[in-house]
């Protein structure tokens, strides 16, 4: 009998047992693949609104961790537009809002202005564009839109009691963005109280080397106090929501993680208890402890694949799910990436070796002889 065929039949002659590890290991993998998917996603989603438009030097207020929080001079803009090797800039207000009738929390709302290049792949598929003029007005992403039931020509409150017009659908090849509500930059001030305030000044340089990048964000940085000017990764990668969503990602799956290595611990140390007489015979008729001990691991790591294949199609259509639902389809677009299952399948094989381990070198060194004795 070949070895692949001996460990296969090991696992068969236990299916209950061999089906309640691999769903284990797989509650593990969904937890590691989902969650830390839904993470980068998330990430890589905020990256690309500003990576697509060139954006290279993000401008907000130094020492804030919470990148909404940030308050900057609207005039600010001027000054850094008057700067050698500036080829464009676009102030920005953010704010988030909620929709509570609707169980809709967390909206991004954008305050630009008109002539913003933010502003130039924004595709309308109804309505019309913000032009000058408007009052109280807004564009809905088609995400957002469809959760609200808004169309053009309704109002939404995006404050309580302060009723806004929809003069336009717009679609972008981003899935946030799609899920945020764009309205004038001045308007948006009025709105929220905040005259002459901008979250952050998005930069497009014209020498984007490193150091033509890191001597315009010393210019930049010198003509205001208490200003900071990062990259545009520097700037997604540092912001608090990002860190926490990877913290709470990994933070949730090293617990499941732990619970599947504890369960093929277990499920192995049994194994090997109930097949002492058959591993002693196998010592007894020549077989090296390296090759019990390998038999014993590779059997758990094949229940530790097995884990990751179903917990890679359960994170799968749980992601799917997730992006179909009106509370997180804005922020989760149901894509995994490659790289996030291959880890799932690294973690998986890691747990086979884990949880194998201790009940492989317990096989190896068992005393044939004593073996035999045992009922």
């Amino acid at each position: 009998m070949r070895f692949a065929t001996l460990i296969l039949a090991n696992l068969r002659r236990r299916p209950m047992r061999s089906a309640l590890t691999v769903s284990g290991v797989a509650v593990a993998v969904m937890a590691v693949v989902a969650l830390v998917g839904i993470a980068r996603s998330f990430e890589n989603t905020l990256l690309a609104i500003y990576q697509s438009r060139g954006v290279d030097l993000v401008v907000v207020r130094a020492g804030g961790v919470q990148r909404l929080g940030s308050v900057l001079d609207e005039k600010l803009a001027d000054r850094v537009r008057q700067l050698p090797g500036v080829a464009r800039v676009s102030p920005a207000l953010a704010e988030v809002v909620s929709f509570e009738k609707l169980d809709l929390f967390g909206v991004l709302v954008r305050g630009l202005p008109l002539d913003s290049f933010i502003l130039d792949d924004v595709a309308v598929v109804a309505g019309r564009r913000l032009a000058p003029g408007d009052k109280r007005a807004v564009m809905l992403g088609t995400v957002i839109a469809k959760n609200l039931g808004a169309g053009v020509g309704q109002t939404i409150e995006v404050v309580p009691g302060k009723p806004c017009e929809v003069v336009g659908l717009f679609q972008s090849h981003n899935l946030f963005e799609d899920g945020s509500i764009i309205m004038p930059l001045d308007e948006l001030q009025d709105l929220m109280d905040r005259k002459g305030e901008v979250t952050a000044l998005m930069v497009i340089a014209d020498d984007k080397t490193k150091a033509g990048l890191d001597a315009l964000g010393a210019q930049i940085a010198s003509l205001a106090p208490q200003t900071e000017v990062l990259r545009t990764r520097d700037y997604i990668e540092t912001a608090i929501e990002v860190r926490l969503a990877r913290a709470v990602a990994w933070l949730t799956s090293t617990i499941a993680l732990m619970v599947g290595t504890i369960g093929m611990i277990n499920t192995m140390l049994t194994a090997v208890f109930e097949r002492t007489r058959e591993l002693a015979i196998l010592r007894a008729i020549g077989w090296r402890k390296w090759r019990v001990m390998k038999l014993i691991l590779w059997e758990s790591i094949v229940l530790g694949l097995g884990g990751a294949v179903a917990g890679t199609l359960l994170a799968i259509v749980i992601t799917q799910a997730l992006s179909r639902l009106p509370q997180a389809g804005r922020l989760v677009s149901g894509e995994i990436s490659w790289g996030v299952i291959l880890q799932g399948f690294l973690i998986a094989t890691l747990v086979g070796l884990m949880g194998g381990l201790f009940p492989a070198l317990r096989a190896a060194r068992l005393v044939p002889t004593e073996g035999l004795r045992h009922e």
